[in-house]
């Protein structure tokens, strides 16, 4: 995770510009609803993050994911559409 600490505060994936100060500045407004777009940015993000997460734990304990893999594999050959 190293990696990780050069990175700025605010390092979200925003291109920043205009945009990423209005979308900084609804975020801090709490009166503000969030638009649409904001939150379908944060929610892929956050995907982005959880595979990623998900990933690093495969690598990082191979047979323990693998356990998981089957266990998945067998809850979804027995369950009934």
């Amino acid at each position: 995770m190293s990696d990780l600490s050069d990175l700025p505060a605010d390092a979200s994936g925003a291109s920043g510009g205009a945009a990423g100060r209005a979308a900084r500045s609804a975020r801090n407004d709490p009166d503000k609803p969030e638009s649409e777009a904001e939150r379908r940015r944060r929610r892929a993000q956050f995907l982005r993050d959880l595979a990623e997460a998900r990933e690093l734990r495969a690598r990082v304990q191979p047979r323990r994911a693998k356990a998981a893999r089957l266990r998945h594999a067998m809850r979804m050959r027995t369950f009934r559409w």
